[in-house]
């Protein structure tokens, strides 16, 4: 159940959504809708990134519709090579509609942000999660973890180490509606790895993980405006995220995409 706060906060993403869409041109019935810019990813500023040939440029969009049969945005990767990128678009398609204010992305520009990050704990082998449940081992490596978390030293590492939230290239995937489960190349049957993370929220309640820039405002009530730990206005799923997946073996391969 919402608070009213939390309601508020949903109409006016409503009505400015509404707002933006009122001012698009109405489409014909049979227009293809246009399919929105998610996230626009350089190699000079990602240098994980495994583009093919020349390209130094990767491209993602999505149409906010959700499509069967995961009732979710379908999405499209672009690779390019930005020396050759003629003609820019001031303003890119707005949508004539959407199914949810969240699949339409507030404009905002990225901070890339190397950091370091430990498998979700569902990765784990079962050996290792009874090992970080034993607040002695804990404390016999001298690590600087809070006596609150004495009792369930695991949550510790799920909130303080493993798995960081938000948006993020690479990475391990953010497991939560299902279990791990290894995916496949459909054309050369190599097993996926995470290319982009897709995230409704940059952290959780918990305040871990707020970069030190954004901590001041974190501790703040969000709702004296936008809540700074989802600047880009986008929320798939049920707060969730979506995970796109990559073949290793070639990026011209079909993607993959997942809500977890």
């Amino acid at each position: 159940m919402l608070t009213p706060e939390e309601e508020a906060l949903r109409e006016q993403d409503a009505a400015r959504l509404a707002e933006r869409l009122a001012a698009s041109s109405p489409a014909p019935a049979e227009s293809p809708a246009p399919m929105l810019p998610v996230a626009q990813l350089y190699l000079r500023d990602v240098p994980l990134l495994r583009p093919p040939g020349q390209a130094d440029l990767l491209q993602i969009l999505w149409c906010p519709y959700e499509h069967e049969p995961d009732y979710k945005p379908a999405t499209a990767l672009f690779w390019r090579s930005a020396a050759e990128v003629g003609d820019v678009l001031a303003a890119p398609p707005e949508p004539y509609e959407a199914d949810c204010p969240g699949y339409v992305p507030e404009p905002c520009l990225l901070a890339p942000e190397e950091t370091t990050e430990y498998p979700n704990s569902l990765d784990l082998s079962p050996e290792l999660q009874r090992m970080l449940e034993d607040w002695t081992r804990w404390q016999a490596a001298g690590a600087d973890v809070d006596s609150s978390y004495a009792e369930y030293p695991l949550d510790f590492y799920f909130t303080h180490l493993g798995n960081a939230p938000g948006w993020k290239v690479g990475g391990w995937p953010p497991w939560g509606r299902t279990d791990p489960y290894p995916r496949y190349c459909s054309v050369c049957e190599a097993r996926m790895v995470p290319l982009l993370t897709i995230a409704s929220w940059e952290w959780g309640g918990d305040g871990g993980w707020v970069p030190q820039e954004d901590q001041a405002q974190a501790a703040r009530s969000h709702w004296a405006g936008q809540d700074p730990s989802q600047p880009t206005g986008v929320e798939v799923g049920s707060t969730d995220n979506m995970q796109i997946d990559v073949c290793p073996t070639s990026p011209e391969h079909p993607h993959t995409d997942l809500i977890q």
